[in-house]
């Protein structure tokens, strides 16, 4: 599928946040903290198996991913693929017409609807096959 069968499904792209799996998330912390982010927002998620840490980075976010269950998603992300960038998020303003366009366009999604994520913001991912390799979600706050 040409990127043009899709273009314009998720009106202007903006950059919301990207998701980095680490092994610890306090070592991950105490070095990004280095880097000079602060005020990390903690968040434990029981069902997804994660503990992630939330800093603001601009107008947007970067999120640390730490698997709590290695038989969750992001832990056997993990010991398939090791640590490093896990997914790249964009804001959309409407996800369930940004969702219905995209599926028409044929494009592969994990999340047919939307599911609520980190701040009760609606979300939603799209299938690594569609976006060259990386997962991508897709983020109404």
């Amino acid at each position: 599928m040409a990127s043009a069968d899709f273009a314009g499904a998720i009106g202007e792209p903006r950059l919301h946040h990207v998701g980095i799996v680490v092994p610890d998330g306090e070592a991950a912390a105490r070095k990004y903290e280095t880097l000079g982010f602060r005020d990390g927002e903690r968040f434990t998620v029981p069902d997804q198996g994660i503990v992630a840490i939330v800093y603001r980075a601009g107008p947007g976010y970067m999120e640390l991913i730490q698997p709590t269950d290695p038989d969750g998603a992001i832990g056997r992300y993990m010991a398939k693929r090791g640590e490093g960038t896990h997914h790249v998020a964009y804001a959309v303003d409407d996800i369930g017409a940004t969702l219905d366009g995209l599926k028409a366009a044929g494009v592969r999604l994990i999340d047919e609807t939307p599911r609520v994520g980190l701040h009760g913001w609606r979300v939603a991912f799209i299938h690594p096959e569609s976006c060259h390799g990386v997962l991508t979600e897709l983020v109404q706050e």
